[in-house]
């Protein structure tokens, strides 16, 4: 069934075609644009908008927030490789060994890589579609460093203050300068688990294509896991999240803290010139990290910021301009967090910065598949654990906007 929203189609039957959706998503923001307009308009003239008005500009915003997670899910499903698909031929032993373990738990004596916990390693093709897929999906793995480590737990030095210098005359004795001071950042990895079941009949049946199957049903749960954790994890038996981190007010910034700027009002960006604190922000940042550095927020955050203008009337708020790309705000990309908090007294919905050096998610090597046909019969349970760790790692790269007085 089509849905209608004044005058806008979305197609169901559309979620393949990445062209149409692309496209449905540019013709809804060009009406929400003359919506908007005339909103403005009539606030300038009579200090209020029709209420149809804001209903509408209400409904467009859900609608391009629906065909942007539509085209989300298309993106995702062309970019998805088949691993074992009916009727190929597999390419190694060990991958013919896991799909019999998968399906009849045999095979048991070619454990290659097993973890020291036990379980059956999962072939590298499936281990690398499931951290691709999470790429897609989880929007701050995409966004922020990655290193991959054998350890338990990955140590990082870091200096936070080069070695002093300074001028000296030819002749002017040279006194000792101080050294650079060192920190060391910790990044323990725990463990993400699924535990997908499946019916012996399903798994017998040939045209299963069980690594693409355990990718499906691991990477859903794993992304929603982790993302959450990158965001807001508390670091007891999972990653410390950036906004876990110590804040304090830009003016008082010093290292171990995020810095943050406040919109001066609760709940809200600033009655007038609203923009201007959304330009500090940006400003607040270094050079040196703002070449490559990214928005973070929320649907509902994003939603409010689109019907933001510059002086000379032009939207900040910009669609993908292709349907790979990402929507832009300001000119730096925008990344769509739901695990970002909404807009609220003191809440901090908007980060901006290089998250590639700023955060870090760690990864321990091997995704590990437990077969347990005894524990919930007539279902074979698949119990799948990854280790993964994650945390700040350089305050100054991440800055952050907060809705508040101070």
């Amino acid at each position: 069934m089509d849905r209608m929203t004044d005058g806008l189609e979305t197609k169901a039957g559309a979620g393949s075609d990445i062209a149409a959706l692309f496209a449905e998503f540019s013709t809804a923001f060009e009406e929400f644009k003359r919506t908007n307009d005339q909103r403005l308009g009539e606030i300038e003239k009579r200090g209020t908008a029709d209420g149809l008005l804001e209903g509408k500009l209400d409904r467009l915003n859900a609608v391009l927030d629906g065909q942007k997670a539509a085209l989300d899910r298309a993106k995702a499903e062309r970019a998805r490789p088949a691993i074992e698909g009916k009727g190929q031929i597999a390419e190694s032993e060990y991958k013919e060994a896991f799909s019999a373990y998968v399906k009849r738990g045999e095979e048991k004596t070619l454990q290659i890589g097993v973890p020291a916990d036990g379980g059956y390693v999962v072939p590298a093709e499936v281990e690398t579609e499931i951290t691709r897929l999470m790429t897609h999906i989880s929007p701050i793995r995409a966004i922020a460093g990655l290193r991959q480590v054998s350890g338990a737990v990955y140590k990082r030095p870091i200096t936070v203050t080069g070695p002093q210098t300074g001028w000296v005359g030819e002749t002017a004795a040279r006194p000792t300068t101080s050294s650079q001071v060192l920190a060391e950042l910790s990044y323990p990895t725990t463990e993400l688990y699924a535990m997908p079941a499946a019916t012996t009949a399903f798994l017998d049946d040939a045209a299963v294509d069980v690594g693409q199957w355990i990718a499906d049903e691991v990477n859903a749960a794993f992304a929603a896991q982790e993302t959450t954790a990158f965001v807001n994890g508390d670091g007891v038996n999972k990653p410390s999240g950036f906004l876990n981190g110590t804040k304090v007010a830009e003016t008082s910034w010093a290292w171990g803290s995020l810095g943050y700027l406040a919109t001066g009002t609760s709940a809200a960006l600033p009655a007038s010139h609203a923009s201007d604190i959304l330009i500090d922000l940006v400003y607040a940042l270094k050079a040196g990290y703002r070449q490559n550095a990214n928005w973070v927020m929320n649907r509902r955050t994003q939603g409010a910021l689109r019907k933001l203008k510059d002086i000379d009337g032009n939207y900040l708020w910009q669609p993908a301009a292709s349907a790979d790309g990402r929507a832009s705000f300001m000119g730096f990309p925008l990344v769509e967090a739901e695990d970002m908090p909404n807009i609220a007294a003191n809440s901090f919905s908007i980060a901006f910065g290089d998250f590639k050096r700023g955060y870090l998610i760690v990864d321990r090597q091997g995704v590990s598949v437990l077969r347990d046909p005894f524990s919930s019969k007539p279902y074979v349970l698949f119990y799948t654990t990854k280790r993964v760790g994650g945390g700040i790692a350089d305050y100054d790269a991440i800055k952050l906007l907060k809705f508040g007085a101070s």
